[in-house]
């Protein structure tokens, strides 16, 4: 019997293990045949059972920690204040099947895979994700965008309106 691998990973200020199921769905395309992969059963509260095992979690049902990180701080609140916020998941094909590698709230880290062999799913982001996200944004502050036109503070910068 081969050992199980076991994860331990708990619900922290920029960690949140997410349980989820990929489900596919055989779609006729002409006369070709392929699957249409969508995210389902979506589990929030898996802090009660972290210590679960890999082989305990069943076919085409996962766990990925969606952790946060400070210089994506931007991409967040850029994701949080769109109409319609996503989590993405970043997954690899092995033999017709997905297996998710990676979980992000941040879009240009999920866009950087997309020209890749990897399949980007996502859903729209629970709202007890978001208030959690906002908390995280709170604690460590909003990374503000950097803009160098032309020289630091002080400087005299010529332009159409500098009357030079």
């Amino acid at each position: 019997m081969p050992e199980q691998v076991k994860l331990e990973i708990k619900k922290d200020e920029s960690i949140w293990p997410i349980y989820f199921r990929l489900q596919a769905e055989e779609r006729q395309v002409g006369r070709w045949t392929t699957y249409a992969w969508t995210i389902e059963d979506l589990c929030l509260n898996g802090e009660e059972d972290s210590n679960v095992a890999l082989a305990e979690i069943g076919a085409g049902n996962y766990m990925l920690p969606l952790e946060l990180f400070r210089d994506e701080r931007m991409e967040y609140r850029f994701n949080l204040n769109a109409q319609d916020p996503h989590l993405f998941f970043v997954c690899a094909e092995e033999d017709e099947q997905l297996k998710p590698v990676l979980m992000t709230a941040a879009q240009g880290v999920a866009a950087r895979y997309m020209d890749g062999d990897y399949v980007v799913l996502h859903i729209q982001i629970p709202l007890p994700i978001q208030v959690w996200m906002e908390a995280y944004l709170g604690r460590h502050g909003e990374l503000e965008e950097c803009k160098r036109r032309g020289g630091g503070k002080g400087k005299k910068q010529k332009g159409r309106s500098s009357g030079n």
